[in-house]
């Protein structure tokens, strides 16, 4: 089916102008056609669906509570449902491989690749490896996954200290042991395991990045704290730069003509949860050029209004933190703006930031209810 839509404020070569956005097999069509359905987008603005680099909140859909979990394809399903709803047509999974039993198992990680072998409707979901450095068992199946090209970029984890020294604190060890679905002296002797071996990191390291360049998957380093972590990262052929801790971080990675990421949750909210860099001014300052959903969805939908409403960007210039941008970081040529040729991905959007209409792949994926009557 092929649709005109019609009438509304359309993103285009990064502005905002009057214009109509043809969809015919999937893509964005070539000159003007006729269409088989028309959209009226009066009132409404017409952007690039949002790509999500690194989104988590799966996660609640696997395991909402404690010990209660579902299995992996209908939470996949529950997953595209939400993506849709939070106008995101791109997104990458965080799937966090960790040495952690459970929610983050390598059994966890088996489960929601089968799961993908048959995506669910809707959004093209895709899987962001987050391997934690000391997971040494599971390194033979991350590496299988990546040939067999089920991993589209690899992040490099190393959450095994910080979990270590969190220990101590009961509340703490109950929720990483709560998470993992075993007893707290278990997780607590897991850890201590796992960190016995920290000598095997940098091996590992190199055996994973070799395997991500033989399969042409994008990388990234993670929480890096130190100018010297990210040197690492980006020896080891990590181009993006996610979450730094601390500017200098941030002005090293942008120096180096590196792409950097930072939460949107943290441009909502006003800052980061943990007392880190606050997003929103450095993305103003070039130094965030990347805007992920990381643990809440409806987020990414958000930050660009609260970015434009701070004054400093324009709404199309924000647009880019959550779209083109993070295309250009993946290798997406074909997504990410609206233009002749490429995919059909479209979010539909009021001027005070709700979501009317998804398009996915030239089909009308979501429709808010009170947008039905646009429909001809």
């Amino acid at each position: 089916m092929s649709w005109n839509i019609a009438g509304g404020t359309v993103l285009r070569d990064g502005a905002l102008a009057p214009g109509d956005v043809t969809l015919a097999e999937g893509l964005i069509a070539v000159g003007p056609g006729a269409a088989d359905r028309r959209f009226d987008a009066d009132g409404l603005i017409v952007m690039p669906g949002l790509i999500d680099i690194h989104g988590d909140a799966h996660e609640r859909a696997m395991q909402p509570r404690p010990n209660v979990d579902f299995p992996a394809g209908f939470a996949m399903r529950d997953a595209a449902a939400q993506l849709l709803a939070s106008g995101i047509t791109t997104a990458y999974l965080g799937v966090t491989l960790s040495w952690e039993p459970g929610l983050r198992s390598l059994q966890a990680f088996e489960a929601t690749i089968g799961a993908l072998r048959a995506p669910p409707p809707g959004p093209d979901i895709r899987v962001h490896l987050r391997f934690e450095a000391d997971n040494f068992e599971a390194e033979p199946a991350a590496l299988a996954a990546m040939a067999a090209g089920e991993v589209h970029l690899l992040g490099f984890n190393d959450h095994t200290p910080g979990i270590r020294k969190k220990l101590g604190n009961p509340k703490e060890l109950g929720k990483y042991a709560g998470r993992a679905g075993v007893g707290e002296e278990e997780f607590r002797a897991l850890a201590e395991a796992a960190y016995a071996r920290r000598d095997e990191i940098p091996q590992s390291r190199a055996r994973m990045s070799e395997a991500a360049r033989a399969a042409g998957i994008p990388m990234l380093s993670h929480d890096d704290a130190r100018l010297e972590d990210r040197a690492l990262f980006r020896a080891l052929g990590a181009g993006i730069c996610e979450f730094p801790m601390t500017e200098p971080v941030a002005q090293d990675a942008r120096a180096a003509g590196e792409a950097v990421v930072m939460g949107s949750p943290n441009v909502v909210r006003g800052g980061s949860h943990l007392g880190w860099a606050s997003a929103a001014p450095l993305a103003e300052r070039g130094l965030v050029t990347v805007l992920a959903s990381d643990y809440h969805w409806p987020a990414l939908l958000a930050a660009p209004f609260r970015m434009a409403a701070r004054g400093v960007m324009n709404l199309a210039q924000a647009w880019a933190l959550v779209s083109s941008n993070a295309a250009d970081a993946l290798g997406l040529g074909d997504r990410g703006r609206i233009a002749p040729g490429l995919r059909g991905d479209l979010a539909l959007v009021t001027p005070d930031g709700g979501l009317a209409a998804v398009f996915s792949r030239g089909e009308l994926a979501w429709l808010a209810p009170a947008a039905a009557t646009r429909m001809s």
